[in-house]
């Protein structure tokens, strides 16, 4: 199977005519954000045009950190983990968090830069982060041949499942009095007097007062629709989750070559770090004054991968009316095939270092698709020229972690409620985008 096995949630069988607020996309942001309006009594539709946590929310490492993120990001990783610290009690459902430790580590000169500005960051945002030698490394990993010689380790960062915990939020947004309408596509944006008014879907329409678009890597298609330029790019991953494997390491770790983390199940989960692959489409050209600064400073971590999202990318529409199929339901769930030569040189890797993966047998293994943008920073933002519309994207493979944070802060914007942490670094002015063109 190259899918994860995830838990099915049900969509609503009628369609509600109006709601205070419109969420598209169900993923861990978009739930999130069904989940804390319909809990501050706001009346919410939630739409998903294939089915909950089917893209990139169930397909991630299931990382949940503070440390290691861009300057920008960390408020609101701190404000994400006390989040997830009280949902497992909060909505009353299993998310598999815990806090179990992330450690990451390193041998070479760039690397332990990269380290030193981690420790650097982490300090000035209060976090308990530790400075691990050589030793205290292996002291974290018994029995472990690691070559690494520095690592910065948290303890109360942790982890949480894919498969578990959008599916649970969505549900607890259901209970709360939401509307969870999966195989549902939202086709167009209904304005009036140049302000949104409704929601044109699949199954009819609905009249609304605000609407936040957390499409995820289908955002900048919905978005153009209007006009609005969002500078966004997809990335392909791959990642592997073991069978259970008794006497594997406890924390989650990264070093030059892998990713791995403990599962609830026993498992682990575990993918290639260090050479993501940004697919060629002719977004990539489009965009790519956006992207050229990154990809140059970031050359080292980026490769650019040619594949089925080329074709895909050149025979999609980019403008259709409400009226009209749209590509949303032609393709349900992006669903990648995993590329086995990177998992297999992470398991190769995974073992040289841990000798009790010599026994991991593969459960499962899948691609998904990252939706990035220039400075890996998600934008959440009232969109230009569209009053009414808040955009929710752009999470740029860190989505998982700060997801409930991200999503309530989107809710709290659409909502006019004060916001969970500053939203200016979000704002989608800072890639120089105005109102919508055309």
């Amino acid at each position: 199977m190259t899918r994860p096995v995830v838990q099915e949630v049900a969509g609503d069988a009628s369609l509600p005519r109006a709601v205070d607020l419109v969420v598209i996309g169900g993923g861990i942001l978009g739930v999130s954000a069904a989940l804390w309006a319909a809990e501050q009594g706001h009346s919410v539709a939630l739409l998903e045009k294939g089915r909950i946590a089917g893209e990139q929310s169930s397909r991630n490492w299931g990382w949940v950190r503070r440390m290691g993120r861009a300057v920008a990001e960390y408020p609101l990783g701190i404000e994400s983990l006390r989040i997830w610290q009280g949902l497992n009690t909060r909505i009353g459902q299993e998310t598999g968090f815990r806090r179990s430790g992330i450690v990451y580590s390193g041998q070479s000169a760039r690397q332990l830069a990269w380290l030193a500005t981690v420790e650097r960051d982490a300090a000035q945002f209060g976090l308990a982060v530790r400075r691990l030698s050589r030793a205290e490394l292996a002291e974290q990993f018994p029995g472990a041949r690691l070559r690494d010689t520095e690592a910065v380790m948290t303890e109360e960062d942790g982890r949480a499942e894919p498969a578990l915990a959008a599916p649970a939020l969505a549900e607890a947004a259901r209970r709360a009095g939401a509307h969870v309408l999966t195989g549902c596509a939202a086709r167009a944006l209904d304005l009036s007097a140049g302000r949104v008014s409704g929601v044109v879907t699949e199954r009819g329409r609905i009249a609304c007062d605000a609407v936040i678009l957390a499409g995820g890597a289908w955002s900048r298609l919905f978005a153009g629709n209007h006009g609005l330029d969002l500078p966004q790019l997809r990335v392909r991953s791959s990642v592997l989750a073991t069978r259970p494997l008794p006497g594997g390491p406890r924390h989650a770790l990264g070093n030059g070559a892998f990713g791995l983390r403990p599962r609830l199940d026993g498992g682990y989960t575990l993918a290639r770090r260090g050479r993501a692959a940004v697919q060629i489409t002719p977004d990539a050209f489009r965009l790519l004054p956006d992207f050229l600064p990154g990809l140059r400073r970031n050359r080292h971590e980026l490769a650019l991968t040619l594949d089925h999202g080329l074709w895909q990318g050149a025979t999609t529409p980019r403008r259709w009316s409400a009226e009209a199929v749209t590509p949303f339901e032609r393709c349900r769930v992006l669903d990648p095939e995993p590329q086995q030569h990177a998992l297999g040189q992470a398991m190769r890797e995974v073992r040289a270092v841990f000798p009790v993966f010599a026994q991991a047998r593969v459960a499962q293994s899948w691609g998904g698709i990252i939706d990035v943008t220039p400075d890996g920073v998600p934008i959440l933002d009232h969109a230009p020229g569209l009053p009414g519309l808040v955009i929710a994207t752009g999470c740029s493979g860190h989505g998982f972690g700060i997801g409930p944070g991200a999503g309530q802060l989107a809710a709290e914007l659409a909502t006019g409620a004060a916001p969970l942490v500053d939203p200016a670094p979000f704002r989608l002015a800072r890639f120089g985008r105005g109102a919508p063109a055309g």
